[in-house]
């Protein structure tokens, strides 16, 4: 018996034995598989072999539970995954397993995903963040030319849309900022598709550096003796600026 092979059949047991691994569904499940990729990208980023070996396992769980689940109702098998994923992977590579070069592969790829959609915007699922959605939505409709055709374009939009932005809060119209706040983010993610930066690694990273440098000012303040709420907002700006100037004297901490 392969250690896959066991693998499924502890899955198979749990499922029988275990009363909470009974009663989870696909739906139940969905939270789980999402944690465990959020775990998966900072075990990647640790650069940790040991934290990325385990991750990767917990994510091959998620896929061995909702395989089960299926199998249990009829519909399909890990061994039915497995056998599509490798029909796939042939097939979107005949550059390797058949006569095409790369370059034609890579310029019929679009095309003939295109032509599997009624829209080009289909297969964006709504569960992805929501940078990473606008990103991907934004490069879909570009591919059928709807996009700015210069960052200098982009820039008014960004201007543009923050006026609307300002009018909006003048107006005290909740609705009207929502509106208007997601207009203005929908233009600073296409800013970062010209720039050519992925929009939710750069939020990720400034949400780190606020982290890092906020639990700086805790600490420093800790160190003086003072409590955060009793300290006034010019005072902790001060902190603020010192975990910025610590960012930079010590860059394997950013």
């Amino acid at each position: 018996m392969t250690p896959f092979e066991e693998l499924l059949n502890i899955m198979q047991s749990l499922r029988e034995k275990c009363p909470w691994d009974k009663s989870q569904t696909h739906q139940s499940l969905k939270r789980y598989m999402i944690e465990e990729a959020y775990e998966l990208l900072e075990a990647i980023d640790s650069g940790e072999d040991d934290r990325l070996k385990e991750e990767l396992g917990d994510v091959l769980l998620q896929v061995v539970f909702h395989s089960q689940i299926a199998k249990e109702r009829g519909a399909f098998d890990v061994w039915d995954v497995i056998k599509g994923l490798n029909e796939k992977l042939i097939k979107r590579h005949p550059h390797v397993f058949g006569t095409e070069s790369a370059n034609e592969v890579l310029s019929q790829w679009e095309q003939n995903k295109t032509k599997e959609r009624e829209s080009v915007l289909d297969g964006v699922p709504k569960s992805l963040p929501a940078l990473m959605r606008s990103q991907k939505l934004q490069d879909r409709a570009s591919l059928v030319g709807f996009d700015f055709e210069s960052i200098d374009q982009v820039f008014e939009k960004i201007e543009e849309e923050l006026q609307e932005l300002k009018e909006a809060i003048e107006s005290k119209n909740t609705n009207n900022i929502k509106h208007e706040m997601g207009d203005l983010l929908t233009a600073l993610v296409e800013l970062a598709r010209f720039l050519k930066v992925d929009a939710e690694q750069c939020l990720q990273e400034a949400n780190d550096r606020f982290e890092r440098r906020f639990r700086y000012v805790e600490r420093k303040a800790k160190e003086l003796g003072k409590d955060l709420k009793s300290m006034s907002l010019q005072e902790m700006d001060l902190l603020w600026m010192e975990s910025k100037r610590f960012d930079y004297d010590n860059p394997q901490q950013r």
